[in-house]
């Protein structure tokens, strides 16, 4: 049996936690909570909406909500797309405007153009050499018809973090709403949405050490109204998002969640330690580039570039899991559209792997990684490599 490569590739998707999987046992199986929560005529049913709500509340609570703004859907890629078409949509008539960055998750890139497609002007901001979309960029961007502002809090390649309170203040002021992807930001950035002026936000529960196939989507007060559905079918989650829910999933994101405001602190700690001691281990190779701000940014995610000789992927993906890209990229094979935008060649990115820490990640991993890393630019090209060169 082959041995399992060290895990590197937590932007991609987190391990499920075993405290996590218990509280998701207990919703299944005939002695489980295995009830529909719409069925609030019986105990079952009864027992079920409890789940669903203490999750409500846990996934509130992390990111300083009101539990009844949270909406359920099936991942952030839903709720992307129910945030900017619901949105649109009230305004299908006059169409509008909307901005968005040209590194903005597929999620929101490719419902930006099924939009420009169906008669909405977008405008695709570019983001600094340092990965980022500055306050100033969207200020100037924003015109009479602006009527959605859309972008990331934490790009799930770079790991760089946009100034979304800065941004929003200004949209705010401006009078459009303003939506942000935080999948890869809930538990690695400290999320207040009671101050911030965040009128939609994503959230992913297979980032965050939940399962897959559950997410939500924060709708603030002023969107509430200039919303639409995209989802019919019996009105649930304030008619925003019909369908029987998932009580396995939904509570097994909200303990997710819990565990991420619980250990907050002490895990960001944990991941900043490690990520300072790889770098200190590759800081020698020569031609080694971190893309993205230096200071701006979240530990866990790393995109490391090595310009110079040759970087035996083969030889590295053999003994590390890591990614190319990001996961909504890698089944194009194109060169990643994130490190074009902050002014990669396809070459440089071909160059390019992302590494991304998380809970389980231990320093023994750190540093057998760093020896494959190094291992992987110091080994000879292949014969294939040498007579194409």
């Amino acid at each position: 049996m082959n041995k399992r490569p060290l895990y590197f590739d937590y932007a991609a998707t987190t391990p499920v936690d075993d405290r996590v999987i218990q509280v998701m046992v207990d919703c299944l199986g005939f002695e489980g909570n295995f009830g529909n929560p719409a069925s609030g005529s019986h105990f079952f049913g009864q027992q079920a909406r409890l789940s669903v709500e203490l999750a409500r509340e846990q996934v509130a609570q992390l990111v300083n909500a009101k539990p009844e703004q949270i909406i359920w859907t099936s991942g952030a890629t839903e709720s992307n797309n129910l945030a900017l078409k619901g949105v649109a949509q009230t305004n299908r008539e006059s169409r509008g405007h909307i901005i968005t960055s040209q590194i903005e998750h597929k999620a929101v890139l490719d419902t930006a153009l099924f939009l420009e497609e169906s008669g909405f002007d977008v405008t695709y901001l570019a983001p600094d050499h340092d990965g980022l979309v500055s306050a100033e960029k969207v200020s100037a961007a924003l015109r009479n018809d602006t009527q959605l502002v859309s972008l990331m809090l934490v790009n799930n390649e770079l790991g760089t973090v946009n100034d979304i309170p800065e941004i929003g203040r200004l949209v705010r002021e401006h009078g459009a709403l303003f939506h942000v992807d935080a999948a890869q930001g809930a538990g690695k950035v400290a999320i207040d949405l009671e101050a911030w002026a965040v009128d939609l936000m994503s959230f992913s529960g297979h980032k965050i050490y939940g399962p897959k196939g559950i997410g939500a989507l924060y709708v603030g007060p002023r969107a509430h109204d200039r919303l639409q559905a995209q989802i019919h079918g019996g009105g649930h989650e304030s008619g925003l998002r019909s369908g029987t829910l998932a009580t396995h999933q939904i509570a097994g994101m909200g303990a997710a969640f819990a565990l991420a405001h619980e250990s907050f602190g002490s895990e960001l700690a944990h991941i900043q330690r490690l990520g300072q001691r790889l770098l200190k281990q590759l800081v020698g190779i020569s031609g080694l580039q971190c893309n993205g701000s230096p200071t701006k940014r979240i530990p866990h995610t790393l995109s490391l570039t090595f310009s110079q000789g040759h970087f035996n992927s083969s030889a590295l993906s053999a003994v590390l899991a890591y990614s190319a890209t990001s996961a909504c990229n890698s089944a194009s094979k194109a060169p990643s559209h994130v490190l074009l935008g902050i002014g990669h060649d396809a070459e440089r990115a071909a160059k390019t792997i992302r590494l991304s820490l998380g809970r389980f990640t231990r320093e023994q991993d750190i540093d057998n990684a760093a020896d494959a890393i190094k291992a992987a630019v110091e080994a000879p090209a292949p014969f294939w490599a040498v007579a194409q060169s």
